[in-house]
């Protein structure tokens, strides 16, 4: 089996096993997807969820959180780790949006990268699921189970990965495949544990195997 046949075989797999995925940070505008993403950075999607709600609370909007002081938001982002540097960047950021987007998240894939603390797997998370634009979203989890799979070979540096997965994901499918691998690398393909490759539904195609 080629690693596009593989691919191909492993989103048609992921898809039953996971029918409906999405990303698992709440939000319900672009911007606060970008917050969110922010502030997932070392810490857990969940706890993000509750802290951001706070933070939307005492600021609904775009124009509201680029007034406040990066102090202010620090204050509240505490929880989430690192939270000096998180709340600088989401300052500077809302400040942008705001004085050079009219309040809006450009749907542009290099004007993403120039905001602070914005990396390429955040920009391509922004890219699919608040644009539907194809996107490749190489985390821990689509690093890790990708390897394991064998759809690459021992490459850990993101961007590389993300480069080798350009080549064999249909674009369509990107985004979506790469939010199956975290809840497969959640539930089974686990990174703390043994993989339960009992219960895997691609163990018989799968290179490691749990090696």
């Amino acid at each position: 089996m080629t690693k596009e046949e593989l691919a191909l075989e492993a989103i048609e797999r992921l898809k039953k096993e996971y029918p409906d995925v999405g990303c698992t940070l709440d939000y319900d505008q672009a911007w606060k997807l970008l917050v969110g993403v922010r502030l997932a950075a070392q810490c857990t999607d969940a706890r993000v969820n509750i802290v951001v709600q706070d933070l939307y609370e005492k600021y609904p909007d775009v124009n509201a959180l680029a007034e406040a002081e990066p102090e202010d938001i620090e204050a509240i982002v505490k929880p989430c780790g690192l939270g000096r540097s998180k709340a600088r960047d989401i300052s500077k950021t809302m400040r942008i949006l705001r004085d050079e987007y009219k309040g809006k998240v450009p749907d542009n894939f290099e004007a993403l990268l120039k905001l602070p603390g914005v990396g390429r797997k955040s920009a391509n998370l922004i890219m699919g699921d608040v644009f539907g634009k194809p996107a490749i979203v190489t985390d821990t989890h689509c690093i890790r189970l990708v390897n394991r799979i064998g759809l690459v070979d021992g490459i850990r540096e993101p961007k590389k990965v993300e480069m080798a997965l350009w080549k064999l994901i249909p674009p369509e499918e990107g985004s979506d495949f790469c939010h199956r691998l975290v809840f497969h690398g959640r539930e089974v393909c686990t990174a703390r544990t043994k993989p339960y490759c009992d219960k895997c539904c691609l163990k018989d195609i799968c290179e490691k195997n749990g090696i």
